[in-house]
């Protein structure tokens, strides 16, 4: 009985430090996942606004140029 007292003790420590190692490594492992979903939210976020730039240029820029264009063929047909 003095020996399972005597090896029970360590074991018991020893199982503690097991858990928390393993919480330690549970809490690493899920900031890993957070930031790598931080990261992949941020990209969308960027090819969103990208995307949305682009489009908003093309339709500003498309309807800024037709009017200078009908104006240039005016011009042109004027002077011919």
């Amino acid at each position: 009985m003095l020996q399972f007292k005597s090896i029970g003790t360590p074991l018991v420590l020893a199982l503690a430090l097991f858990t928390l190692a393993g919480c330690d490594q549970a809490e690493k492992s899920a900031q890993q996942m957070l930031d790598q979903a931080a990261q992949s939210a941020k990209q969308a976020i960027d090819d969103t606004n990208k995307a949305a730039q682009q489009a908003l240029n093309e339709a500003i820029g498309t309807e800024g140029q037709k009017p200078k264009d009908a104006e240039n063929k005016k011009q042109d047909t004027q002077e011919i």
